[in-house]
């Protein structure tokens, strides 16, 4: 599923349980904070945040929030998500701990200077 004009990240959030609603309504929070110019959008079936370009995307699942700020995301806060699993551009929180919600900002701040510079 590329992108969804029918869904929006009110309904995505809306179909999860309320444990993992209010997770992911901070997730967004968080993320708006850093990135205020940031248009919402879903895409490949889950919320995804544009400000130019894509600048990060995230998703429930069953056992983890999934957050992907892209490989470059990732590999410059690699130390700090250490605790997490990770792959290229993907970290995994588990729902039974803290959302580290001061690490998502900085990652989103990063991304957003990162596209910034590009589209220059």
């Amino acid at each position: 599923m590329l992108n969804t004009p029918d869904l929006s990240i009110d309904k995505y959030i809306k179909g999860f349980p309320e444990n993992v609603r209010n997770i992911l309504q901070d997730l967004r929070q968080a993320i708006h904070e850093q990135a205020p110019k940031a248009t919402e959008t879903i895409s490949y079936g889950i919320p995804t945040f544009k400000q130019n370009g894509n600048l990060v995307h995230f998703g429930a699942y069953k056992n983890h929030i999934g957050f992907y700020p892209t490989p470059s995301g990732i590999k410059a806060f690699e130390k700090e998500l250490s605790a997490y699993e990770i792959s290229k551009g993907t970290v995994r929180f588990p729902l039974n701990e803290p959302i580290p919600y001061s690490l998502v900002k900085k990652i989103v701040a990063f991304r957003v200077n990162e596209t910034s510079a590009k589209r220059k």
